[in-house]
């Protein structure tokens, strides 16, 4: 696979989020106010990723922000990520920060959705298993269990959707792809609905997060584990520029 902005493959696997050669989830599923949700969720995003965003920066009030300087600053293409954004409340634990490591491999897109339901349900999900199948869904022959392809958010969100979510179990650690094939996943633990945000206006309104909107920013959890701040801050202008060059921005609707 090559990642299409930049024709080669990331120099840093974890950076596994593909782009989806067509846009028919968002022009048949986006978010409208009648299908916003009423109470905050997490979003899923799935975006190029810059070399401003590798290391942080804390403001004067120790708040970390990435491309601090807004998007006129951004530089050069990595590759594409998938991250969690936390609505308001900081509901994300610090358990949860480290438990969604996605190590070396390019499992991101699993990892974020996984974070995702977390958020939403308490429980910690098998996000390698998610990604596994989402490889399985996606438009592309050659991404498939047992490689580190990445795959596209709308495949992982359509996996939750038709399939559900396993739960994870100490049993699990260190299983392969072939193991993890046999995981049966439930319902219950994936999501009825999921609609596609189309401006950052929008990603704020059902974030419901006071913090982001006094900052003009958006809260990234990301999956690098603690080797990688727990929540750091994109502004406003820099998520624009990224929904802009084909970003997927996910929001749980069950509506």
């Amino acid at each position: 696979m090559r990642y299409r902005p930049i024709d080669r493959d990331p120099d840093d696997p974890r950076l596994g989020r593909f782009i989806p050669d067509d846009w028919r989830h968002v022009e048949n599923y986006p978010l409208t106010a009648e299908s916003r949700p009423t109470t905050p969720v997490p979003v899923v995003i799935g975006v190029n990723w810059y070399t401003e965003f590798d290391h942080p920066e804390a403001d004067a009030d120790g708040v970390q922000f990435v491309a601090r300087g807004g998007a006129d600053t951004l530089t050069t293409i990595r590759g594409g990520h998938a991250i969690c954004l936390e609505p308001g409340g900081e509901p994300d634990l610090d358990e949860w920060w480290k438990f969604y490591d996605q190590g070396d491999e390019g499992a991101c897109v699993g990892f974020a959705w996984s974070r995702c339901m977390t958020i939403l349900n308490g429980e910690y999900y098998t996000a390698w298993w998610l990604w596994d199948r989402a490889k399985e869904r996606d438009q592309w022959p050659d991404t498939n269990p047992g490689d580190n392809n990445g795959t596209s958010c709308r495949a992982a969100g359509e996996v939750l959707a038709s399939a559900g979510h396993v739960d994870w179990q100490a049993a699990y650690a260190g299983d392969d792809y072939r193991r993890r094939g046999s995981y049966v996943p439930d319902l219950q633990d994936g999501i009825q609905v999921f609609r596609w945000a189309q401006s950052v206006d929008d990603v704020h309104a059902v974030l419901g997060n006071s913090r982001a909107d006094e900052l003009g920013a958006v809260p990234l959890l990301n999956s690098w584990g603690p080797s990688y701040p727990h929540r750091v801050w994109m502004p406003d202008d820099v998520f624009d520029r990224l929904m802009r060059e084909d970003g997927e921005v996910a929001v749980p609707t069950d509506r």
